[in-house]
């Protein structure tokens, strides 16, 4: 009896060992760095991580084409499927990791950052105070913020069902943990921390049982093989249609798309502003990931048996999200309900079955990414002045009356915070206009304009709540029976993160044509 080792493909492994491993080097860095230096060891040890992550999928980049025959590797036995959509999101998770971790390592120039000094402190507690006063800060947030990552750059690349899953938990437990940390209004915080938990535990079982059902249905749980028993199926089995549903419950809840939406506003409203911009931007980019390979391996030769359901989701999502978000009065809350109303645009490219509608929401999700991350960081930079105290420095004003006036008095960080909502309205010369046009015209080209005009008419809508940000900032008075407001100035790394959003948002949306050709000749899933 003879003993084949495993072959291991180490270098397409690399990314997600690289990051992972940080986080778990993170926890030691947290049992043994002294406290005075765990803060800018966490972030430097992160930030090379990251660097040194995206290095590795820039190599495989190169190595990859599709037309020649090299369009991916099977790693671990077809577990991970490093194919052009896999190392293109991978790498779009990177660079967006990278932003977010410099939002949440600043600090305002009071010495504070966006975290509570103790999370398992009860609020406003004795404890509490005394860990403020102490100056006690949270570093765990970056091996969470790693963990999370590496799990998100296993979900779009997972090539069954049971990685799948796992590469699921991995990056949501670390997300509910983070949000609720917030320093301000701990409360709100640790009540968007157990909504996201219970309802993303439910989610997590809606999906496992559809996996059971798959696997009831097909005899195996890797894709490949679940598409070629959907292909070889003579009639729509039970099984295939039920696990198929469970399963995108579980995905769409992810993403945020309507009806399984419910935990979007009250958790982005009540995380720290930080971890609401992280998880606006890279859950998204790792759901949709793994919803497109779903899509175009297993569901596309049902068109008209499951095809019609992610119709109706794409166009509702559309639709809710954006009627909600014209009534909102809290910026978080109104770019939570953008965010649905987003989920439901990059739908629409994912439901063309079209391989101009991958290239399109890989395009899409990018824009959206920096336009997210860039908005929210300068949403930290917005605080309340309580006048009664002193002109103490204190939350984050979040109402949209407090932003009245704001352009006047800090022009740059408003025209900036425009240029954003700009790209989300889909205003042309931005990176958002390029992304809406990319997945209207494969949906088009799918054969399903409706949902095209659906999304221009939804885009037009959008378009209200937007400028009316802008009509505040510039053209409105700000109340003086409101508390006012100020901008805090930080150690830096917001406004990088901030400026390289902005220029990243401009630039794919002047000149977006070779962006879309390398992502275009990348953008075929291996089986």
């Amino acid at each position: 009896m003879s003993f084949s080792p495993p072959e291991i493909q180490w270098a397409s492994l690399a990314p997600v060992a690289i990051v992972l491993g940080t986080g778990v080097l993170g926890i030691l860095v947290e049992a043994f760095v002294p406290r005075s230096a765990r803060r800018i060891t966490q972030l430097v040890l992160s930030l090379l991580a990251l660097a040194g992550a995206l290095i590795m999928l820039a190599l495989q980049w190169r190595d990859l084409d599709p037309a020649g025959g090299s369009a991916g590797v099977r790693a671990l036995g077809g577990s991970l499927i490093m194919d052009g959509p896999a190392v293109l999101l991978q790498s779009i998770l990177v660079v967006l990791g990278a932003l977010s971790m410099l939002v949440v390592a600043d600090r305002t120039d009071l010495g504070e950052d966006a975290f509570a000094p103790s999370g398992a402190a009860v609020p406003n507690s004795d404890y509490e105070r005394l860990a403020t006063s102490r100056g006690l800060v949270q570093t765990e947030v970056f091996p969470l913020m790693m963990l999370a990552l590496g799990g998100m750059m296993i979900f779009p690349a997972a090539g069954d069902l049971l990685t799948l899953f796992v590469a699921l938990e991995v990056f949501s437990l670390p997300l509910y943990l983070l949000t609720g940390l917030a320093r301000r209004r701990r409360l709100l915080s640790q009540e968007a921390s157990i909504k996201y938990f219970l309802l993303g535990a439910f989610a997590s079982a809606f999906l496992l049982f559809g996996i059971a059902l798959l696997y009831g249905f097909a005899g195996s749980v890797e894709l490949a093989g679940i598409g070629d028993a959907v292909a070889s199926s003579a009639s729509l089995s039970p099984l295939l249609v039920g696990g198929l549903v469970l399963v995108l419950v579980g995905l769409l809840f992810k993403v945020g798309a309507v009806p399984f939406h419910s935990w979007t506003p009250d958790v982005y409203q009540g995380a720290p502003t930080p971890v609401t911009g992280f998880m606006a931007a890279c859950t998204k980019v790792a759901a949709f990931g793994a919803l497109l390979r779903l899509v175009y391996v297993i569901i596309a030769p049902l068109q008209w048996d499951v095809m019609p359901l992610l119709y109706a989701v794409a166009a509702l999502t559309m639709v809710v999200g954006t009627v909600i978000a014209l009534v909102q009065t809290d910026i978080k809350r109104m770019l939570a309900y953008s965010s649905i109303a987003h989920a439901g645009f990059v739908l629409v490219g994912v439901v063309a079955l079209q391989q101009s509608g991958i290239t399109g929401v890989l395009f899409y999700l990018l824009a959206y990414g920096l336009a997210t991350i860039g908005a929210f960081g300068l949403v930290t930079l917005v605080r309340e002045v309580n006048e009664s105290a002193g002109g103490t420095v204190t939350a984050e004003a979040t109402s949209l009356a407090q932003w009245a006036g704001l352009g006047r008095r800090h022009p740059v960080l408003a025209v900036t915070f425009t240029l954003f909502l700009l790209s989300f309205a889909g205003i042309p010369l931005t990176a958002g206009f390029v992304g809406k046009f990319a997945v209207f015209t494969a949906v088009i080209a799918g054969g399903q304009a409706w949902l095209a005009v659906l999304g221009v008419v939804a885009s037009a809508a959008a378009v209200f709540f937007y400028v009316w940000v802008v009509v505040l900032m510039f053209f409105k008075e700000p109340d003086e029976e409101r508390a006012g407001t100020t901008v805090v100035t930080s150690e830096g790394p917001t406004a990088v993160a901030v400026a390289i959003a902005a220029v990243g948002t401009v630039f794919l949306g002047v000149l977006p044509s070779g962006v879309l050709s390398a992502l275009g000749d990348l953008a075929v899933f291996v089986r």
